[in-house]
């Protein structure tokens, strides 16, 4: 446990400095929101950092880091492709707007660092696994496959959208096809799955006191940072999302009801 500690003590330096460099870049570009860019880049340096501590990393270790790294190049590629050129997101420019004066440097501390907190408070159980020199067991295979059914489902979801946005002839238009159809956020239930998966993977060789992360990661997805805030903003934007809201689950994918409520 002391190793653990001292690997996490060791991510979180890696994660405060990364953090603070694209800070740095913020003020250079004016657009906090490319942090975004780099959520899944934090895990991934966690993930690195962990396995390079270990004296003798096993296969849970491989496995473990090769699914983080693998989940968050296609976020960052996802998430920078669609941020390209469309300057900063309109959440962190009301941000800045609200914030006034000297809020570019005080978002180091409330955006920046806040959510590289908050990466690496949730990366506990790559921790583990990273760390782990064991073999993957059955829990560990499930897990492993509960992890990429969950990234496969996001990067669906994900593809499945751009391509809508893409459609001009959609513009202004409420995403209800494929598995938007089932879930209004199916990106996000996706994202949730991954991370249960990874505990799931780190239960396996011991780390299922890591349960309060996929708990977190679950909680800010659906009460703080995900659906909240996306949901307000098309509301206001999308005639037809109320009637969306109310034929389609809002997060776990269901049949959804029928446009007269059946």
């Amino acid at each position: 446990m002391t190793a653990l500690l001292h690997g996490g003590w060791t991510a979180l330096g890696a994660v405060l400095a990364l953090t603070t460099l694209v800070w740095g870049a913020s003020l250079l570009l004016r657009d906090v929101s490319i942090i975004d860019v780099f959520w899944g880049p934090l895990f991934a340096l966690q993930a690195w950092v962990y396995r390079g501590g270990a004296a003798d990393p096993g296969e849970a270790s491989l496995v473990a880091v090769a699914l983080v790294t693998a989940w968050a190049a296609r976020l960052a590629l996802h998430l920078g492709r669609r941020a390209r050129g469309s300057g900063e997101d309109p959440r962190y420019a009301a941000m800045r707007e609200a914030g006034g004066r000297g809020w570019s440097v005080r978002a180091l501390a409330t955006v920046f660092w806040l959510q590289g907190a908050l990466a690496w408070l949730v990366a506990w159980p790559v921790a583990v696994a990273a760390r782990s020199h064991e073999p993957l067991g059955a829990l560990g295979w499930i897990g492993a496959g509960v992890a990429a059914a969950g990234a496969a489902f996001e990067a669906v979801a994900d593809a499945q959208l751009r391509r809508f946005k893409a459609d001009p002839h959609r513009r202004g238009q409420v995403m209800d096809s494929g598995l938007w159809r089932y879930s209004r956020h199916p990106n996000y239930f996706g994202d949730a799955v991954f991370w249960w998966g990874v505990w799931l993977l780190a239960a396996s060789v011991g780390g299922a006191w890591t349960v309060f992360a996929p708990l977190v990661m679950t909680g800010l997805l659906l009460r703080v940072s995900g659906v909240p805030l996306l949901e307000s903003r098309l509301r206001e934007t999308r005639p037809g999302y109320a009637d969306y809201v109310r034929r389609t689950p809002a997060f776990v994918p269901w049949v959804p009801r029928s446009r007269d409520g059946t």
